[in-house]
């Protein structure tokens, strides 16, 4: 039986939108409220069963790496001052049982390209790629439910989730038909479509389970504007020889590659941890109407 053991990480962006905040420190280092983006997409792997992780680094993204390293310095100073639940805390961060990789890619030449590099850390596993700047909650995480579709049908599964019709430019779109609930036999995805020859409103966001032949429909794409191999592409090619799905995952998005999504985020996130919830309730009740009515 094929097991989804293995999940890529493309974390090589420059992170242009969060400028200055991203000159020297990566994007998927920025926090929300306690833990950076990367580490919320590492612990929804792990809760898939996934226990290796593949990361697809560039430039100035050592910080990437120290952070899921083993931090003698810190827990040595936690250990003598007897912070025992400090340091659980940071040794959690990566479990014994997951081990860490990294591969880097020296252009960004898209995601296509990203992914293609870490075709030989891969080798011929199914393998999951987990794009950190889509922060998503749900009960049941959302890598979960995408590896136990593909544990049911066995065949490459893409996340999606129903956008706004004049939306659709920002996104790939599927086409196909539906065969279960939320799940979706592809026939076709299109980069960024305008509203009016968009196939659907199911978007596709930073979530798949893909099968290694991806890699061969990834070689053999000719680069786009730009240079850029896009996985998009990949995947139109690879559905004309294999099956496809899509599936409508359960949950709840923040773009945190955008300010808002970021922000948005971090509120959502904070009335959600048991540390701060209740005075950060209190907090937004008694100060809000106030600093909406002086932004007014």
């Amino acid at each position: 039986m094929l097991k989804v053991t293995k999940a890529v990480f493309p974390v090589a962006g420059l992170g242009t939108r969060f400028l200055p905040a991203t000159k020297a420190s990566p994007k998927e280092m920025l926090p929300i409220v306690d833990k950076p983006l990367i580490q919320y997409a590492v612990e929804e792997a792990i809760a898939a069963g996934i226990t290796e992780m593949i990361f697809v680094t560039g430039r100035s993204k050592r910080a990437i790496e120290d952070h899921f390293d083993k931090s003698y310095e810190i827990e040595a100073e936690l250990e003598a001052r007897n912070k025992q639940k400090l340091l659980d805390l940071v040794r959690s961060i990566k479990p014994s049982n997951v081990d860490c990789f990294y591969v880097r890619q020296a252009e960004a030449l898209g995601l296509g390209h990203a992914v293609l590099c870490a075709e030989k850390l891969v080798g011929g596993s199914p393998f999951a790629v987990i794009l950190a700047d889509d922060l998503l909650y749900s009960p049941t995480p959302v890598m979960k439910q995408l590896v136990n579709t593909f544990n049911h049908y066995h065949s490459s599964v893409v996340g999606v989730e129903a956008i706004p019709r004049e939306h659709t430019a920002q996104y790939g779109v599927v086409d196909g038909r539906e065969w279960e609930e939320d799940v979706f036999k592809l026939s076709g995805i299109v980069e960024k479509p305008a509203p009016e020859v968009a196939p659907s409103n199911l978007g596709v966001v930073g979530r798949y389970v893909l099968m290694p032949t991806i890699f061969d429909h990834l070689r053999a794409l000719k680069p786009g504007a730009g240079g850029e191999l896009q996985l998009t592409d990949g995947l139109q090619s690879l559905l004309t020889e294999e099956q496809v799905l899509a599936y409508r995952y359960m949950g709840t998005r923040f773009d945190c590659g955008s300010k808002l999504g970021y922000l948005k985020a971090t509120v959502e996130f904070a009335l959600r941890h048991p540390e701060v919830k209740d005075e950060f309730e209190a907090y937004l009740q008694n100060h809000l109407p106030q600093a909406l009515a002086a932004a007014a």
